[in-house]
Formats: structure tokens, C-alpha cells, sequence
């Protein structure tokens, strides 16, 4: 006590204040919340302003977020993380989330959150092509998961790391289904992609929407709500096609981590993203909300149209989620 009294009156109430931030700041961390990707920047924003809880950025990916958690196990980091769906169910299995239900929890449907409540879906998108027409240079835009081998394409097409980013790996089943290929059976997947690497294509670890935007990267295996933000929001020369041999719509899950530092404040994160304020924001940032009556109609004019995204069909989370391994082993030793 007399330590305290003389630490005030030296350095005076406000500066002893300043001296014990933790205190005085709600907060709580989220891995893999990257703010150019989802528009994640906006959330957390809201989050701020109507939680009062101050929610860093953070700019892994599924993969890293994932290999962070698991080697914080003992002294966890962080509490809420944000997961391709493909993490899903391995993160429950190493551990590192927790069972939590949050409001709105029973709207989900069944095949989109784990029974238990180690995770939820808060939103989908669909994989496809996100494209910069002004850098093909002229070339036509593609349209098929096939167009990208053509040797006009050389250099110009590219994809996230399988090995360790959720959409990379989405990439690889995605094309493997629409070929002919099963959950069981990847062939077809690996087998187009070692065809794409004769072609040189750019594989980056980390979200590349502002290099499809500049143009560095002109074609990219990514989601529609990237092209359409950059088509809409930043009325880049983008454009999001679906090829003509299909595609797949994935779910992006969130979960609490299991004996996070700031375990209330990341329920009330979770709780937050499923309100229905944060749903609209979702379908404002061209993400199809888990709940899809939030899905405004302005928002979906901005989609491409309906009989386009009946070539997208759902993926399977446990096979998908059981094929992990093979795709990222396969990609690592047969193609890269």
C-alpha cells in the first residue's frame, strides 16, 4: 500500500492508470482473422464498438492458426479461432477447442456445426476463379478448371499453398471432384495440378486478394466473396467465374479454444458472429450467411446468378476432412 501511495504521488493517478492496461482493456485474441480476408476489418470494428472488446487482427491461415494452437495447448494464446471447415473437426481432435453453443447455435443446420459445439459455421463461399481481366493482357477469361493448362495461361494462374492454407486444399478436391474424381480417390486432383505446375503457376501461403486487385496475380483459385468485393467495392476489372465442370461451396467455422486467457470474452465474440447484425454484414461482404434469410436482397443481386451456382454443390466436411492428410502428402511429394 505505502509502495502504491508513493508511486502516485510521484507519477500522478492517470500515468499509475497507464501503467495497468490489461485492466482497463477488454480483449480478446482470434487467430486467423485477417482483415482483407471475409472483410474481417469490419467485424472486428463491430465488435469493438458494440462489445467494447478489442479483437487484434491476425493474419494466419487455417493451417498455421491450427499448428499455433497446438503448440500453445499447454499455455493457450488465443482465445476464439476462425477455421477453413476442412480444420474443423482435427483441431476438435487435438484438443485445442471447446465445446460452447452460442446464441442462435439451434438455427444451424446439423451438418454445418459439431454436435458437441467444438464449432459452428458463421458463413460459405464458393471456389471458383477470381479473375483481373485487365491483366490477361488480352486473353480471354477462363471458364473452365480445364482452360487453366492452356499454354496461354502460362504464369498467370494462381492458387494458395494445399500444404498449408484450407483453400488450397479445398482447391485440390474441388477440381479432383469436378473431374471425376471421389473423397477416396484423389488422382484426378493430383494429376491436373502436376499438369498446372508445368504451366508456372504463383502459389502464395497467405491471402493474395490485393495481388489479384493490382494485378500481380491475374487468375486466382479463390472464393466468389473476394471477386465480388473487388468487382463491387473496389470496382477493380475483376470477375468471378464458376467452371463448367463444377465446383464446391465450403463453410468457414469458428470455435472457443480451449482454456483461453479470455475465455468470456470469446463467448461473447461467438455470440456476436452469429447476431443477426453480424450475419448481414457477412452477406454485405458477398459471404453467404450461415443464416441465409440475413442475406439481403441487394446483397444477392451482386452474385452471379442462381442457375450459375447450381454447378456448386456442398462439400463433405468429414471426407473431406479424412483426405487432408493424403492431399497435402500427395501435393508435397507428386507435384511441388
Amino acid at each position: 500500500m505505502l509502495k502504491s501511495v508513493v508511486i502516485a504521488v510521484a507519477l500522478g493517478a492517470s500515468a499509475l492508470a497507464a501503467m495497468q492496461p490489461a485492466q482497463a482493456q477488454q480483449r480478446a485474441i482470434c487467430y486467423n482473422c485477417p482483415p482483407q480476408w471475409a472483410d474481417w476489418g469490419s467485424q472486428l470494428k463491430a465488435i469493438q464498438a458494440r462489445l467494447g472488446i478489442e479483437v487484434p487482427p491476425d493474419n494466419k491461415n487455417s493451417g498455421q492458426a491450427t499448428a499455433a494452437l497446438i503448440a500453445e495447448k499447454a499455455n493457450p494464446v488465443a482465445d476464439v479461432t476462425y477455421l477453413g471447415g476442412i480444420a474443423a473437426d482435427p483441431a476438435k481432435d487435438a484438443g485445442v477447442l471447446t465445446p460452447y453453443k452460442p446464441a442462435g447455435w439451434d438455427k444451424i443446420p446439423a451438418s454445418l456445426k459439431d454436435p458437441e459445439g467444438h464449432w459452428f459455421t458463421i458463413h460459405s463461399g464458393t471456389l471458383g476463379l477470381f479473375v483481373n481481366k485487365a491483366a490477361l493482357g488480352g486473353k480471354p477469361v477462363p471458364q473452365s478448371w480445364s482452360d487453366l493448362l492452356k499454354p496461354e495461361y502460362k504464369g498467370l494462374v494462381g492458387y494458395l499453398d494445399p500444404t498449408s492454407a484450407a483453400v488450397g486444399q479445398l482447391g485440390v478436391m474441388a477440381v479432383n471432384l469436378a473431374l471425376g474424381g471421389s473423397y477416396e480417390n484423389i488422382d484426378a486432383g493430383i494429376k491436373f495440378f502436376t499438369a498446372l505446375h508445368k504451366n508456372q503457376p504463383i502459389v502464395p501461403k497467405q491471402t493474395s486478394y490485393a495481388r489479384v486487385i493490382s494485378g500481380e496475380i491475374p487468375i486466382l483459385l479463390d472464393y466468389d466473396f473476394n471477386a465480388y468485393r473487388g468487382q463491387h467495392t473496389d470496382k477493380a476489372p475483376v470477375q468471378f467465374v464458376i467452371p463448367k465442370e463444377g465446383t464446391v461451396v465450403f463453410p468457414y467455422v469458428m470455435g472457443l479454444v480451449n482454456k483461453g486467457p479470455n475465455a468470456a470474452n470469446g463467448k461473447k465474440v461467438l455470440d456476436f458472429v452469429l447476431s443477426d447484425e453480424s450475419q448481414a454484414m457477412w452477406g454485405n461482404a458477398y459471404l453467404r450467411p450461415v443464416f441465409a434469410d440475413r442475406l439481403s436482397a441487394e446483397a444477392k443481386a451482386k452474385f452471379l446468378p442462381e442457375s450459375e451456382y447450381a454447378r456448386a454443390k456442398p462439400i463433405d466436411l468429414k471426407k473431406l476432412a479424412a483426405a487432408q492428410k493424403a492431399i497435402v502428402e500427395r501435393y508435397r511429394n507428386e507435384v511441388r
